[in-house]
């Protein structure tokens, strides 16, 4: 059976990785009621934190809201990067990480669900309902992560606003930019971890010059310069 994922396993520090590429559910999801669990069985094979790596067009709604609720179900932490683009249902999926990480050169697409209606004008009605509730479901999984109003975001998806790294995370869909090296993944630059890293260097440096003079006893006279 074909799949729409791939799991790959680091057999030194045993984390894993997701590869969610191409179109989701294609042919393998939807109507196939063992694909959703395969999927989870191979979510849960294994235990800790994950990066789930996107570059899909969309697909399935139905599909991509069974990832997404499983990946927010999952114990370990989530990382999403994504390195190609997350449209449509694959925006919806990108959601579920606890940090979405773009690269620099990716792009994400949100719009308003779609289908194909036939049938009376009752029908047709029916189908335009249908779909209204499936967009306020996509809507929910958007406002949760950006904070945005509901009304900025329906707007957002009336327009099939396509976003590029930067743009996605000034709006809230996205937490960062890979490979960007002026900031950590929440924006904050990870002060505690220079301080400690200068001050290491500094004893290190230290010790070397002062001969017969223990780390401990260097560090106390640090401390009493401050």
């Amino acid at each position: 059976m074909n799949h729409f994922w791939r799991w790959v396993k680091n057999e030194v520090g045993g984390e894993r990785s997701l590869y969610l590429s191409g179109a989701i559910a294609e042919e393998t999801w939807f109507g196939d009621e063992i694909t959703p669990q395969q999927f989870r069985a191979e979510l849960t094979s294994g235990a800790g934190d994950i990066t789930v790596w996107i570059n899909s067009p969309g697909g399935d709604v139905f599909a991509a809201a069974q990832i997404y609720t499983m990946l927010k179900e999952y114990l370990g932490r989530v990382t999403v990067k994504i390195d190609g683009m997350a449209a449509s249902a694959a925006s919806v999926i990108a959601m579920a990480g606890d940090d979405v990480l773009m690269s620099p050169v990716s792009y994400m697409l949100i719009h308003n669900p779609a289908t194909i209606a036939i049938g009376d004008g009752a029908e047709i009605l029916r189908t335009k309902a249908m779909l209204d509730e499936i967009k306020e479901g996509i809507i929910n999984a958007y406002e949760s992560k950006t904070k945005l109003p509901r009304a900025q975001i329906s707007q957002l998806m009336d327009a099939e606003s396509c976003f590029n790294a930067k743009k996605a995370v000034e709006l809230g869909f996205a937490d960062g930019v890979l490979y960007d090296d002026k900031q950590s993944a929440n924006g904050d630059t990870p002060v505690m971890f220079y301080r400690a890293m200068v001050t290491n260097s500094m004893v290190s440096r230290l010790q070397q010059k002062a001969y017969g003079i223990s780390v401990e006893d260097l560090k106390m006279r640090l401390a009493l310069i401050k």
